[in-house]
């Protein structure tokens, strides 16, 4: 959808070769950092071709200004500039601008940016390079956080994952392994996967699209450089999805994807969290849960956990045991107290 005064394709010519990489940026009042930011597209060192693709959703600030002012020097150092969006009385979301903007590019591999991020010089080079070995991935890299002290522990798991923490990870996290703004990926199995779901504000379109990227067999690869400026401020998108949204995502997704794989499993933590993931089950979920186990003698010295809100007659007891008595597998429930606030 392109509103007036939004060409398909605002770019001064057009590259008689396929452009090989699209930078995809969603703008929504970016005025504080959209300077920085298009700054880093430009001290790119990638030497392939680039296209930088916005989309404009619904700025009421100087955004725009912003972006005409940038596009005459992206274009005179070779970056294609391609601009869309729409001037409604309010944003479509976050999802619907990154499909736009991804719709109106052209490159065979997609680089994903926020305008409140910045690139370092590296970033587009080593992602395409990791892109090129791993078609069916998502490529992420680590990142530093700006403020340099706001979510520390969050920032940490980020960085220090190890590559097949990236996969055994998925639950445990409020948001993807690979977090959303390093995104790279090809276009082909971009629209393999894709689109980003429209929901708007709060609709975690970045794990949803995570999850279905696990769906079909997608990998995930991390630069292990710090490629990106990750902001950390009160108006990030990030914070308009409540929790207790990404928690039901999460459950439902544990049900899909592990919990079909075993008879009977133990829920690791007799306490609020482990309570709330066995009321957050399904009915035939719950019914495979042969256990809480803890270490908290007085939870263990009741003896049982009983669902006083279930429908069934009688109303579910579920043994409570020491974690050494226990039988494996295990869901481990424990509650994480960071921000993954963008």
């Amino acid at each position: 959808m392109q509103a007036s005064g939004y060409p398909a394709a605002a770019a001064l010519g057009q590259a008689s070769a396929p452009v090989q990489v699209s930078v995809i940026l969603p703008v929504h009042d970016a005025e504080l950092w959209l300077d920085e930011c298009l700054g880093s597209v430009l001290q790119q060192d990638f030497e392939g071709s680039m296209e930088l693709s916005i989309f404009n959703d619904a700025s009421k600030d100087k955004s725009m200004t912003i972006i005409e002012k940038w596009k005459e020097k992206l274009e005179g150092s070779g970056i294609l500039v391609v601009i869309g969006g729409h001037d409604s009385p309010s944003p479509r979301g976050v999802g619907y601008s990154k499909n736009q903007a991804i719709a109106q590019s052209s490159g065979s591999y997609l680089c994903f940016l926020d305008s409140d991020d910045v690139m370092m010089p590296q970033r587009v080079r080593l992602q395409h390079a990791a892109a090129v070995r791993h078609p069916t991935s998502i490529i992420g890299c680590q990142v530093r956080r700006e403020p340099p002290n706001s979510t520390e522990r969050y920032t940490r798991w980020i960085n220090q994952l190890a590559p097949d923490q990236l996969l055994t990870q998925v639950f445990t996290s409020n948001g993807p392994t690979v977090i959303m703004p390093t995104w790279f990926c090809s276009r082909a199995w971009f629209s393999h996967v894709g689109p980003f779901d429209e929901g708007g504000r709060g609709v975690p379109e970045d794990l949803l699209f995570f999850h279905e990227h696990l769906r079909k067999g997608g990998g995930l690869v991390r630069v292990d450089q710090s490629l990106l400026l990750y902001r950390y401020h009160p108006g990030a998108a990030t914070h308009s999805v409540l929790e207790t949204t990404i928690w039901t995502h999460r459950v439902r997704f544990l049900e899909e994807w592990a919990l079909p794989h075993w008879a009977t499993f133990t829920i690791w933590n007799a306490g609020r969290q482990g309570r709330r993931l066995y009321r957050s089950l399904t009915a035939g979920s719950r019914c495979k849960v042969v256990a809480f186990c803890d270490v908290d003698e007085n939870k263990i010295k009741k003896g049982f956990y009983c669902y006083e809100n279930s429908q069934e007659r009688p109303k579910p007891r579920v043994p409570v045991l020491h974690f050494r008595a226990a039988q494996p597998p295990f869901v481990i429930c424990v509650k994480l107290q960071w921000s993954r606030s963008s």
